[in-house]
């Protein structure tokens, strides 16, 4: 059973990933909210103190023209004299300065406006402040209306009498509460907009942030679900197997004996399956670290070869002696999982030449190296076509599995490496796991044709610092023994 990637019907909605969505939703608003309560908050001081020093400039400018206006007031022959103030300055424009004089039984009456009136104040109110001030013989502030209803700000000086040193009067200055409104709605705007400007780009930021915050866990995720995905699909074949051997032993057509073999073999691949799945998990969860060592590469190829189960094949093994630093245990599953490969894919319908017997020696081919090898028939008739004829090579830190099957263009290692993309009928997982154990030992995987027919696929690993050693021939011997 194949699968193809991107083929079929949609995937469906995970509830996994459908949380892990909201919560980046969650952290992006929570992000995006820290982020806006932090600007309205400077922009509202900011706004204040606008709001407060504009304020502030205008009572300072009524201040000084009233405290002007209070100075050029004098008296004469205990007559008041105002003659000072008409040619002054600070009784032109606006703020508009008026002058109130404390009249006996009548209380203070207005006897100096300027020359510009910008607000009709009732006297009553001008009069209030100018007898506040006198009372209290200081400056006083205070919020009255003109006769429209229109707020105005009162500053009132008071003023003494010449001979007596008694308070006479006050001046009174008027001014606009809409003193320097259009420049604080101008600041306003621009604290609405760029407080909106950097809302905006910090909800795209939290997103962001909040994303790669959060690759891990998308990463956990992936490797979980193409683990069960995996798990599923390899272990389907498997399961069917024996769940139809038990089914077939039940019905008593034949004996228990005759359904072990298969049910042994489903074990057999069910193992395997769970040992590269596990071993694909650890490399891509990266757990711990690679535990590089250093290991006789050519006796652990031979181990594996000799635990390959008999029958359908035939296995010739050339290995010098070689020393890599590499973890054994991914470096055995990668070597296990090419020569499944090789003997699922290599076989060749062509009639082959002579048989060669188990233990028989071989030399070497036309090219290759001349160290001694090894063949292992494991059950299977020379002569047999279908079977797969293998070749294994160990020199230095390379393994190379060459077969007799329809070989493989080099440009398509990338598609054979994929998860469910084996042309072949398989998973794809296999080559998959080979090519993540040589990159995890800073190596390689290639392939290419092998002469007259075939494939040769190359693990290629780090070599060993300073530890490679020649390769010396030795006795050859069955893989099973």
């Amino acid at each position: 059973m194949s699968r193809m990637r991107g083929s079929g019907p949609a995937r469906r909605r995970s509830p996994a990933r459908d949380r892990l969505r909201r919560l980046q939703l969650r952290l992006t608003a929570a992000y995006t909210l820290i982020t806006l309560a932090g600007l309205s908050c400077l922009a509202w001081l900011v706004i204040r103190t606008d709001d407060r020093s504009r304020e502030a400039a205008e009572y300072d400018e009524m201040r000084r023209r009233a405290s002007v206006a209070a100075s050029l007031v004098y008296y004469e022959d205990d007559r008041i004299r105002l003659d000072g103030l008409a040619d002054d300055e600070a009784t032109a424009g606006t703020p508009q300065v008026l002058v109130l004089e404390e009249r006996p039984g009548g209380g203070p009456a207005v006897v100096f406006r300027g020359g510009v009136q910008q607000f009709d104040v009732p006297a009553t109110a001008l009069a209030r402040a100018a007898r506040a001030a006198m009372h209290r013989e200081e400056t006083v502030r205070e919020e009255a209306h003109d006769r429209t209803g229109g707020p105005v700000r009162l500053l009132a000086v008071p003023f003494w009498h010449d001979a007596t040193d008694e308070v006479a009067g006050a001046a009174v200055a008027v001014g606009d509460p809409a003193y320097g409104a259009a420049e604080h709605r101008s600041l306003v705007l621009s604290l609405v907009v760029g407080c909106a400007a950097l809302t905006a780009l910090a909800a795209l930021t939290g997103h962001v942030l909040s994303g790669r915050s959060m690759r891990p866990a998308w990463q956990a995720l992936e490797q979980q679900e193409r683990l069960l995905a995996d798990a599923a699909h390899e272990l389907r074949t498997p399961v069917a197997v024996m769940r139809g051997s038990v089914e077939l032993a039940e019905r008593g057509s034949g004996g228990a004996d005759t359904y072990l073999p298969g049910i042994r073999r489903a074990a057999d691949r069910m193992g395997h399956v769970v040992e590269n799945l596990l071993t694909r998990g650890r490399l891509e969860a990266a757990v711990e670290a690679v535990r590089a060592e250093p290991l006789r590469l050519d006796q652990l190829v031979e181990e594996v070869c000799a635990e390959l189960p008999e029958g359908g094949h035939r296995l010739e093994l050339r290995a010098a002696e070689s020393v890599v630093e590499a973890d054994a245990a991914l470096v055995r599953v990668a070597v296990r999982n090419l020569l499944d490969n090789a003997v699922r894919h290599g076989r060749t319908g062509k009639e082959p030449g002579p048989a060669l017997g188990r233990a028989e020696r071989h030399g070497a081919e036309p090219g290759e190296s001349g160290e001694s090898g090894r063949a292992e028939g494991h059950g299977a008739d020379p002569g047999e076509p279908g079977r797969a004829d293998l070749l294994v090579t160990v020199d230095g830190p390379e393994v190379s599995v060459a077969d007799r099957g329809p070989g493989v263009e080099p440009g398509r290692l990338p598609e054979l490496i994929e998860r469910f993309r084996s042309p072949g009928g398989g998973t794809g997982i296999g080559l998959s796991l080979v090519h993540r154990v040589a990159l995890a030992h800073r190596g390689a995987l290639t392939v290419r044709a092998r002469p007259g027919g075939g494939a040769v696929f190359v693990l290629r690993l780090a070599p060993a610092r300073s530890r490679r050693r020649a390769g010396t021939g030795r006795a050859d011997r069955p893989a099973g023994d």
